[in-house]
């Protein structure tokens, strides 16, 4: 008796074998778009969108690539979210969690081939994946009781995130920015304090570092420049004429004195809300929403400055650095939180007059202005240096620090394979191919930089095998490098990150043995 279909017409499924080809081919693939990417000699990728005006996205950056892919595969996808976790847990490594991933994949199918369980490789990886990060934690280095040589940590940390993104040519001036306005955030990784600017114009070596709160707008006509000791009031609300807002309302007049009369009853509800407004006793009055002529004029009269149309964003972050609340309505004065600041000022960057908040309650807020050629430049330089400050927010908390350059992968691999060699059974072939897909990292640095992987990572793997040694890829003379000399190092809690990330995900996609799609939904003809 022929069993009958459980499934729609257009649902397909695909079992056993041919499921985990499918993982493992799109989990591959995915790791090959992105691994050109890693390392200091890494390439970027233009991604255009097809919707409207073609916008074009440069970027070297994997979780940003990934983000902006539309893919099928379920198991790509599994990829694509890991290194969006990474991106927003650490903000760095998100290449290499995806690279690590897919080279433990590549390894697993060789040994699913080999005929063994899927459930072995697992168990090996699990154990190699412990190994691997207890070899870490005993080399770690932490300075957290010396600040001199923590900021000299963070410096080398900045710099090494940055060398393989855009601002690597001028990474001591950048490092030295992110470190600046990370030490300013004392401890706390609440990045909304340190606003970055992006203004065209200028080379990237022109951006600074501006204590204070500086915000994109134009300060009005006949309204003071300058304000000391200021007030801020900081609101969402409508101030252009209340126009009678009733839908769909007619109002009937038999004469043009009765216009007048609506018009002029209008005025005076405008002027109340000004006086009320005015009643807090601020000097500033900063809205997310127009402000038309009138109560502009009123507020001029008043010597208040005010400021309309501050974006979303901007006025958030002013509430939180000035130390104010957003307030909507204005009847009780004495509830509403005020924000303060020294000076208010106007300044000039590039051609465009901005306004400048200095002196704010919030004493660990700073801005970075961003100058560059275009607007292409200046988004991939924020993306870059929002990673840099995002490790660094990381490691003044996590104070452990390693070396970078493939030393890390090279003294886990080292460990897991002397683990392989003591463990019996089948899993120590999963356990020495974790090994394997550790050494890929540096190995794909290597390609990268156009040299001789082969022969660079013999020479790594025999250097590591005396006591105590700080041997890495120096991309920039193409030979084997000593990384404490060279000052690369990286956050261990990245380090951690991509290696626990990329297990489970690797686990994940290997437990996989049946793709079910569904069919897509009908869509009833309305006729």
């Amino acid at each position: 008796m022929a069993i009958e279909k459980i499934f729609k017409d257009d649902a397909t499924e695909e079992k056993g074998e041919r499921a985990r080809m499918a993982s493992f081919v799109g989990a591959i693939a995915i790791t090959d778009l992105v691994k050109t990417t890693l390392g200091p000699k890494g390439m970027d990728k233009i991604l255009q969108s097809t919707g409207r005006g073609h916008g074009v996205t440069v970027t070297n950056d994997g979780a940003t690539i990934l983000k902006s892919l539309h893919i099928d595969n379920p198991a790509a996808k599994v990829l694509i979210d890991i290194s969006k976790v990474q991106d927003d847990e650490v903000g760095d490594g998100t290449t290499s969690v995806v690279v690590l991933a897919g080279e433990l994949l590549r390894e697993a199918e060789k040994l699913v081939a080999a005929k063994i369980h899927p459930m072995t490789i697992i168990s090996g990886y699990r154990m190699a994946a412990e190994c691997a990060r207890s070899a870490l934690l005993q080399r770690v280095v932490d300075n957290k009781e010396d600040a001199e040589k923590f900021k000299s940590d963070l410096m080398k940390i900045a710099m090494t995130t940055l060398s393989s993104k855009i601002l690597s040519q001028d990474k001591e001036h950048f490092a030295q920015l992110a470190v600046d306005a990370v030490m300013r955030l004392k401890g706390s990784t609440n990045l909304e304090a340190i606003q970055i600017i992006k203004k065209p114009g200028g080379s990237l070596k022109d951006s600074f570092l501006d204590e204070g709160f500086i915000l994109d707008k134009k300060i009005g006509l006949g309204q003071p420049k300058r304000i000391e000791n200021a007030k801020i009031l900081v609101a969402n609300t409508a101030m252009d004429t209340d126009k009678v807002k009733i839908y769909g309302a007619r109002v009937r007049v038999d004469s043009m004195s009765k216009v007048a009369e609506i018009e002029g009853a209008e005025k005076e509800k405008m002027r109340e809300k000004v006086q009320k407004i005015i009643a807090h006793g601020i000097n500033c009055f900063v809205n997310r929403q127009l402000i038309y002529n009138f109560p502009e004029e009123l507020f001029a009269d008043a010597g208040i400055l005010a400021i309309e149309h501050a974006d979303f964003d901007g006025i958030e972050r002013l509430a939180l650095v000035t130390g104010g609340d957003i307030a909507s309505t204005f009847d009780n004065p004495e509830s509403v939180k005020l924000g303060h600041c020294k000076v208010i000022e106007e300044i000039m960057i590039g051609e465009d007059k901005l306004i400048h908040f200095s002196g704010v309650e919030m004493g660990q807020a700073c801005t970075i202005v961003l100058r560059g050629a275009s607007h292409h430049m200046l988004d991939e330089a924020e993306r870059s240096l929002h990673d840099a400050l995002c490790v660094l927010s990381q490691t003044v908390n996590d104070t452990r620090v390693l070396l970078g350059g493939g030393w890390p992968e090279m003294i886990m691999s080292k460990e897991v394979d002397e683990l392989a060699r003591k463990t019996p059974g089948k899993k120590s072939h999963a356990i020495e191919a974790f090994s394997r897909a550790l050494v890929a990292i540096p190995t794909i640095i290597a390609d990268n930089a156009g040299l001789d992987s082969a022969d660079l990572v013999a020479q790594l793997r025999a250097a590591h095998h005396k006591e105590g040694c700080n041997a890495g890829i120096d991309v920039i003379s193409g030979s084997v490098g000593d990384m404490a000399e060279l000052g690369i190092s990286e956050s261990f809690k990245v380090k951690q990150a991509v290696l626990l990330s990329a297990t489970e995900a690797a686990e994940m996609i290997l437990r996989v043995d049946e793709i079910i799609t569904c069919a897509p939904r009908q869509r009833e003809d309305r006729m």
